[in-house]
């Protein structure tokens, strides 16, 4: 079973729009529309997994103007979509920073993050950014949502998440980070660093 405290999958594209018909397609349901990351130039939409977990799906704005700088997730060098990360949201995020770095790891520094829906309200959040030097992804990043209802209580379409798991050259080395963080992530050994989410019986990597 997935991680207790996973918050959602981000399954970044350099083709937002092309990529949200294909999940489409995929699962018989049509993702919502989240909204833009004015600065950022992305913008997302979002598919339930069931509970209070989501699918991000998010890539190029092509109705904001370049940002000047790397779009986040590697989405500039991407040569197709690709399940990139995860979050969690532990109970008390300053505390799971303080405690990670107590450990060993250091999970980077929390940043407020704010997007509008498209009805015009404003969500806001705070989460960490993570430079995750072993894991390539598969250590996640942290994210509270203080007052703000959760995506995923917005009435999302829901398609269930039954499994996640990840590969890695050195899955000893990912299992320390997890490990530091109090995060649950199955790690096998493969050729390249990968997150494998199964959705709907449909496997995502």
């Amino acid at each position: 079973m997935p991680e207790e405290r996973l918050d959602h999958l981000v399954y970044a594209t350099p083709d937002l729009y092309a990529t949200v018909r294909e999940i489409a397609g995929l699962f018989g349901v049509e993702p919502v529309e989240g909204g833009r990351h004015v600065g950022l130039g992305t913008r997302n939409h979002l598919l339930g997994l069931g509970g209070r977990r989501y699918l991000e799906i998010i890539g190029p704005d092509p109705d904001q103007p370049d940002p000047g700088l790397a779009r986040p997730f590697g989405l500039d060098l991407l040569p197709g979509p690709r399940l990139v990360t995860w979050a969690i949201h532990p109970a008390d995020l300053d505390a799971a920073v303080a405690r990670a770095r107590e450990r060993g790891y250091e999970p980077g520094e929390i940043h407020p993050m704010s997007r509008r829906t498209p009805e015009g309200e404003l969500l806001e959040w705070r989460l960490t950014s993570s430079p995750d030097d072993t894991g390539d992804g598969l250590v996640p990043f942290l994210i509270d949502w203080g007052t703000t209802a959760h995506p995923a209580e917005r009435g999302l379409p829901v398609v269930e998440l039954t499994s996640l798991t990840a590969r890695h050259p050195d899955p000893a080395a990912v299992a320390a980070d997890l490990a530091a963080l109090g995060a649950e992530l199955e790690v096998a050994a493969g050729d390249e660093p990968r997150l494998v989410a199964v959705i709907g019986g449909v496997t995502l990597f």
